[in-house]
């Protein structure tokens, strides 16, 4: 069976699954968008990036596909209901980048705190004219409050890591107080108004997108940190650009973009946001783990097995 593997993925991925006996066809790391359209309609299974947008149009071109293993743990960028409509089974690969990605989320909190983008900008420069008592103040992290929104995997991950520095954890999750979680659990509106460093960690839903607008901007503190590795749609990039630009709040660290690859061009020009080019799950073994998740996925459905990681219901 024909396996159409959106881009080159590293491991351990591309010997799998051929030495499971399927035909695969691994498009280009550069390739344009398409190629992977017209290879496509003809493939019993495809490995899709999160930056692939699957269609309904592109469902239903689809000839004889069984599975879209997602190389991610978001699976927004595909058409949920035209797959199940055609019984096509969707997977994805959680858990394994939840370390690294929270490892992300506090490389970012800690660049925003302390200006670091400023200081190399400085340094690389030839600008740095040697330490004095009032250059490149941050803020501190100890003590502070840590607001998480959305308290998933990583986002329970990503307050362990707070709590390592001295941080006081609360968070929202749109389903309310989870049970068996001692953080004090807040309305949204609570913690952005209380926390020093607001981290999201959502999925991106019609109920998510920009749900950090102008509106929640304009109530957290003067000090507020902004921290985004979850989907870049969350945020209304205008309205935070404004507000970084105001001093509105103090700073921001994104490892993802609301129009991604693009980014907001005023962001790209301020010193108090720290910006990442969606490198959350960027280790070698995580990157690694994901493929190996994703080749058995397609493995699985091909042969008949349900697979470890469905998001639909269809086997």
């Amino acid at each position: 069976m024909k396996v159409l593997a959106s881009r080159p993925i590293p491991g351990g991925f591309e010997s799998m699954i051929r030495e499971s006996g399927h035909e695969l066809k691994i498009l280009a790391q550069e390739r344009e968008t398409q190629e992977f359209l017209a290879e496509f309609p003809d493939s019993d299974a495809v490995v899709a990036m999160l930056s692939d947008q699957i269609s309904a149009d592109m469902i239903q071109s689809a000839k004889h596909l069984r599975i879209i293993s997602n190389y991610a743990v978001g699976y927004n960028n595909i058409d949920l209901k035209a797959c199940s409509e055609k019984k096509i089974v969707v997977t994805n690969t959680p858990d394994v980048l939840t370390e690294a990605t929270a490892d992300i989320a506090m490389t970012l909190t800690l660049m925003a705190a302390r200006n670091i983008y400023a200081g190399q900008k400085q340094l690389y420069s030839g600008n740095f004219l040697g330490w004095r008592p009032s250059g490149m103040l941050g803020l501190d992290l100890y003590g502070k409050k840590f607001g998480i929104v959305g308290l998933g995997r990583i986002g329970i991950a990503t307050a362990k890591r707070a709590e390592a520095f001295g941080m006081r954890v609360l968070y929202h999750t749109r389903s309310g107080p989870k049970p068996l979680v001692s953080y004090p659990y807040v309305p949204l509106e609570s913690l952005l108004c209380d926390s020093d460093v607001i981290s999201l960690h959502t999925p991106l839903t019609p109920e998510t997108c920009r749900m950090i607008g102008r509106k929640e901007l304009n109530i957290m503190k003067k000090n507020a940190i902004l921290i985004n590795t979850a989907r870049g749609p969350l945020i209304d990039e205008s309205a935070l650009a404004d507000a970084l630009e105001s001093g509105r709040i103090f700073a921001a660290g994104l490892d993802v973009y609301e129009e991604e690859p693009k980014v907001h061009p005023r962001l790209l020009k301020l010193e108090n946001v720290a910006l990442l080019p969606h490198m959350g799950s960027a280790t070698v073994e995580t990157r690694t783990k994901m493929g190996e998740i994703a080749a058995q996925a397609v493995i699985d459905v091909l042969a008949g097995v349900k697979p470890a990681h469905p998001v639909n219901l269809v086997l």
